[in-house]
C-alpha cells in the first residue's frame, strides 16, 4: 500500500521518536535514552517500553526478533535527566533469547523488563477473527478533529490530540472524552507512523515493534473507564500503568495501517485490567498486549 506523503510537522514527531529510540551505548549491556523536551511531568510508559525493548535488541542476533516482552513499571520517570537501560543477558538458547532490562533513574530502578527472542519456525497456525470496523480512511483524521472535536472537548483532551505526535491515530469513536454516559468497555483504533522509518531501520522487526510497544500504551488504560463515564483525563481521576505485557506473532510494518482492538473485561480495587489485539488492515492478528492500570479516585483538593 503507497502512504500519503506526511507533513513536516508529522516528519519532525516521527524523526523525534527515533531519536529516543536510538539508545547510546555507554559500556557492556548498559545502555542511555533520552526522553523528548515535550514539557511532561513525567516519563510516558510507553517511551520506557520501548527503549527498553531496543536495549535487549541490541544484545541479541539479529536473526531473532522479539517474540514476547512483560514489564513493570516501578517509579515515575524524570524526564528531564536520561534513563540508564542495564541488561542481563540470562540466556542464549538453541532457539529462545531472554534478556532481562532494568530501567534506572537516580540511582533507583524505574522500570524492569523480561524480553523473549526467537527466529521464525512454522508450525500450527490459527487465529481469532478482527472485528467489523470502518476503514482508516472513513474516520476523521488531525485536520477534521480540530475542526469538530476539540472545539467542545475538555481543556487536558485539547491539549493532547493538539500534541505533534509521531503516530496517526483515528479511533472509532471520541464519544468517551467528552460524555459521562456507561459507555461498553471496548475501543478500536488504527493506527501507523506519520513519518517514514529511517533507511537504515526500515526492514528491522525490532524497530518496528519498539514503535508499536510505544504506542501500544496510549489509549489501552482508558478502556477501563467507558463503564463508569471517566477518562484518564478526568481530574477525578488518577491514572499509572503498572504493568504491560506484549506479544509479537506475526511480521507486521508500524507504517503500514494496524487495527488496535481493545477491551477492559474488568475493573477492581483501584485497578483496571486491559487487553489489546492488533491486527493489519488484510485482517491478520500481529500483537497481543494486556496492561492493568492504577484506577483511583482522586482526593478532593482542599
Amino acid at each position: 500500500m503507497t502512504l500519503p506523503q506526511p507533513s513536516a510537522p508529522a516528519t519532525d514527531a516521527m524523526a523525534s521518536l527515533m531519536r529516543v529510540l536510538d539508545l547510546e551505548r555507554l559500556e557492556h549491556n548498559l545502555y542511555r535514552g533520552i526522553s523528548p523536551d515535550a514539557g511532561w511531568q513525567r516519563v510516558f510508559g510507553g517511551q520506557v517500553i520501548g527503549q527498553a525493548l531496543m536495549a535487549a535488541c541490541k544484545t541479541v542476533d539479529a536473526a531473532r526478533p522479539p517474540h514476547s516482552l512483560h514489564g513493570y513499571f516501578l517509579r515515575p520517570g524524570d524526564p528531564t535527566v536520561p534513563i540508564i537501560y542495564e541488561v542481563d543477558r540470562i540466556r542464549d538458547g538453541r532457539s529462545f533469547t531472554t534478556r532481562r532490562v532494568v530501567g534506572i533513574q537516580h540511582g533507583k530502578a524505574i522500570f524492569s523488563m523480561s524480553a523473549s527472542f526467537h527466529a521464525a519456525e512454522p508450525g500450527f497456525d490459527h487465529q481469532t477473527a478482527m472485528p467489523d470496523v470502518p476503514e482508516p480512511e472513513t474516520l476523521p483524521g488531525e485536520m477534521d478533529v480540530d475542526a469538530s472535536f476539540l472545539k467542545v472537548a475538555p481543556e487536558p483532551i485539547r491539549r493532547y490530540w493538539q500534541t505533534e505526535r509521531p503516530l496517526d491515530m483515528r479511533p472509532q469513536s471520541l464519544a468517551h472524552y467528552t460524555s459521562t454516559e456507561a459507555l461498553p468497555p471496548q475501543q478500536n483504533v488504527w493506527l501507523r507512523s506519520t513519518g517514514p522509518i529511517p533507511t537504515a531501520h526500515t526492514d528491522d522487526p525490532c524497530v518496528h515493534a519498539a514503535i508499536l510497544a510505544y504506542a501500544s500504551d496510549m489509549t489501552l488504560l482508558d478502556t477501563a473507564l467507558f463503564p463508569h463515564g471517566r477518562s484518564i483525563f478526568s481530574d477525578s481521576i488518577q491514572a499509572a500503568s503498572l504493568d504491560h505485557a506484549m506479544w509479537f506473532h506475526r511480521p507486521f510494518r508500524i507504517d503500514d495501517w494496524l487495527l488496535y482492538a481493545q477491551d477492559a473485561p474488568t475493573t477492581a480495587g483501584a485497578r483496571g485490567f486491559c487487553r489489546g489485539a492488533i491486527y493489519t488492515r488484510d485482517r491478520v492478528l500481529v500483537a497481543s498486549t494486556t496492561q492493568e492500570g492504577l484506577i483511583r479516585m482522586s482526593r478532593p483538593k482542599r
